[in-house]
C-alpha cells in the first residue's frame, strides 16, 4: 500500500467534500409554513446547518493545507538528502 498515493487520494476527496458543504452553505433558506412557531424553528436549523457546513469546510481545507505540506516536505527532504548513512554523516 503506497502511503504517499493514498493521502493524494484523501486530499482529493476531501476538496470534493468541501465544494459539496458549499453547495450546502449557498442554498436558500424557504420556508412556507403558516405556523411561526414552526418557521422559526426550521429557520433556526437552517441556519446552524448552514453554520455547521461552512465551519466543516474551513477544518477540511486546514487539514487539506497542512497534509499537503507534510507531503511536499517530506518529498523535498528526500531529494535533498540521501539515506539513513547520509543524514548521519552531517
Amino acid at each position: 500500500m503506497n502511503t504517499k498515493k493514498t493521502k493524494l487520494n484523501i486530499i482529493q476527496a476531501g476538496q470534493k467534500a468541501v465544494e459539496e458543504l458549499i453547495k450546502v452553505a449557498e442554498e436558500e433558506i424557504i420556508v412556507n409554513d403558516a405556523s411561526e412557531d414552526l418557521a422559526a424553528d426550521r429557520l433556526k436549523n437552517a441556519a446552524a446547518t448552514k453554520k455547521l457546513a461552512i465551519f466543516d469546510a474551513f477544518e477540511i481545507l486546514t487539514r487539506i493545507e497542512t497534509e499537503k505540506n507534510l507531503l511536499e516536505e517530506i518529498t523535498s527532504n528526500k531529494s535533498k538528502f540521501g539515506g539513513f548513512a547520509e543524514k548521519r554523516a552531517k
